[in-house]
């Protein structure tokens, strides 16, 4: 069997298009809380090579638990962790924020990727073997304003990925964060509930990101040489500076 790829997330947007990138290279187990959708990404996928759906919510720890332990034996040995489920709720400021907002983020961007990582990463550190990339953001980088609690838990994604590296350096585990910025995808029709108008209004004037840009960036860093780490890659758009600085055409 190909090395395996346990991507999270992978229903739509970046973790989707990361998917597709790897089935060139990898056996895929993909993961998201849509059964339909992984469906239909694995009848497209297993012309290329094998694949393995898992359905979950990232951010209970007995379906994660449970999920992965459902994996057919050979499947277990998994060689690339893609911890990419995430998303945005809402923006405000902090006095007027939605709790339930707050919730669902730290539920899937940060209780998810801790969930995930340690039902997987003790195998790995039996076999001193393994790639963790952790799909964070410029907003765990560079806070703004009215992104106070997704800012944060990508601030925490960010402080996880240096602790593990830490760690991790003696079992031979490469610990990789990629760091995007404006990327078009459903990201931001979620964080605004929907209102598409408000969301397309994001990406008015220039142009963003693709999620297969970012596919391609993780492909690159689990393609170099055993002993280069790509360790912590911001990519951004042309047309964006930083996290709250982007030229727009009128």
């Amino acid at each position: 069997m190909r090395k395996i790829a346990f991507i999270t997330g992978a229903t739509s947007g970046i973790g989707k298009a990361i998917a597709e990138t790897l089935a060139d290279d990898f056996a895929l187990i993909l993961c998201g809380r849509r059964q339909e959708r992984l469906d239909t990404l694995q009848q497209a996928l297993e012309k290329k090579t094998d694949v393995i759906t898992l359905c979950f919510d990232v951010g209970i720890k007995t379906e994660v638990q449970d999920a992965i332990a459902t994996l057919p034996e050979p499947w277990k040995k998994i060689d690339a962790l893609i911890n990419n489920a995430g998303n945005a709720h809402g923006r405000a400021p902090l006095h007027e924020g939605d709790i339930d907002d707050w919730e669902a983020m730290i539920d899937s961007n940060l209780k998810g990727l801790l969930y995930v990582t340690r039902t997987i990463l003790p195998d790995m550190v039996t076999r001193n073997a393994g790639d963790v990339i952790n799909i964070s953001s410029i907003a765990g980088k560079e806070a703004y304003e009215n992104g106070n609690v997704y800012c944060a838990t990508k601030f925490g994604v960010d402080a996880l990925t240096k602790s593990m590296r830490q760690e991790l350096v003696t079992h031979n585990i490469r610990v990789m964060s990629i760091n995007p910025g404006l990327v078009h995808t459903e990201f931001s029709s979620v964080r605004f509930k929907g209102d598409e108008d408000k969301a397309e209004s994001v990406y008015l004037g220039m142009e963003p990101l693709l999620a297969q840009d970012i596919a391609e960036v993780v492909q690159f860093a689990l393609n170099r040489p055993a002993h280069v780490n790509l360790a912590d890659t911001t990519v951004l758009a042309r047309a964006q500076a930083s996290a709250t600085k982007v030229h727009k055409n009128n």
